[in-house]
């Protein structure tokens, strides 16, 4: 399947502008973690490692976050087991950035070498019948590489993305993103141009762990404690008659390598409520960092909106 230009998707284009003195520090760190990405992994291990100590102990806001996510998420484990789990998580998360332009950087040959896949016939059993599919990504250090991959495997996917506030660094995440065909929109863009993709053929990439207010979610359970969960994806399925699989994508620590594991598709869906469709994405990233805790990101705003108009708990 070859991607077809759709106006409405985002497009960000190189300009002279980056060359800007504001944009050097940007471009100097490009370049230096363009070269660490050819290192082999053990050595990139090496390097993040004692940084990822050194950054456990800052009092920044990230770590403020993941520690208050940790501790209501698991709050019947130790103090000493919720920070293993962060300074593990830290460690994934750096190595899968510093090898994330070699994505780009090497070629489509590399990309399939370096990742395992599990599961694929969860997929390809309804992509072989042209069925539409709908993938939930949760947010994993590497979510980006199931659009990337299974782009470059011929079959593009779409989703609705953040415009970065750095210009230089939203153009190249973009590319690399779109390298192997798809669509992006933003979220000015709205809904009916990611269904209509998909519609179309395109996968559909929905992340369900955004925080996204308390008007477009409902409360239901998370761990020990309750989430806002975005509501809708039941609808998103019926407008598109498409299926939705879980996948996970993993940075594997031991081997260097990038691992999706692709799951059946989530039955009965939709059910009769978005409290149930809600409670069963949530189900499906429980399951899963429960056994790679390590592989979420911990850091991101995951319970700043309460029930009940509920402090938020990264502010106490």
């Amino acid at each position: 399947m070859q991607t077809e230009f759709d106006p409405k998707a985002y497009n960000p284009q190189f300009h002279i502008g980056f060359l800007k003195p504001k944009y050097w520090g940007t471009w100097a760190y490009v370049l230096l973690i363009s070269l660490i990405s050819f290192l082999p992994h053990f050595a990139r291990k090496a390097i993040v490692t004692p940084i990822a100590k050194l950054a456990m102990k800052l009092n920044s806001k990230a770590n403020k976050r993941a520690r208050v996510n940790l501790k209501m998420c698991f709050p019947d484990k130790s103090h000493t087991e919720r920070e293993a789990i962060l300074l593990k998580s830290f460690i994934t998360g750096g190595c899968y950035l510093l090898g994330y332009p070699a994505i780009s950087l090497r070629s489509k040959k590399w990309l399939e070498q370096s990742t395992v896949i599990k599961g694929l016939d969860n997929l390809t059993r309804h992509t072989d019948k042209k069925e539409n599919v709908i993938l939930l990504v949760p947010h994993t250090w590497a979510l980006d590489v199931p659009g990337m991959l299974l782009a470059s495997r011929g079959t593009p996917a779409t989703t609705i993305a953040k415009k970065q506030k750095n210009e230089v660094s939203d153009w190249l995440i973009h590319r690399q993103r779109i390298q192997y065909g798809g669509r992006i929109y933003e979220r000015s863009a709205g809904i009916k141009p990611f269904l209509q993709s998909i519609k179309k053929g395109y996968l559909g990439l929905y992340l369900p762990d955004e925080d996204l207010g308390a008007e477009n979610s409902v409360f239901v359970d998370f761990f020990a404690t309750q989430k806002a969960t975005i509501k809708g994806l039941g609808k998103l399925s019926k407008l598109t008659k498409a299926k939705i699989i879980p996948v996970f994508a993993m940075y594997n620590l031991n081997a260097g390598q990038y691992e999706l594991d692709i799951l059946p598709a989530l039955t009965p869906f939709p059910n009769d409520s978005e409290e149930q469709d809600a409670r069963m994405m949530n189900a499906c990233i429980e399951n899963y960092v429960n056994e790679h805790p390590e592989q979420y990101m911990w850091i991101l705003r995951l319970l700043k909106t309460r029930p009940n108009d509920g402090e938020n708990p990264y502010n106490q």
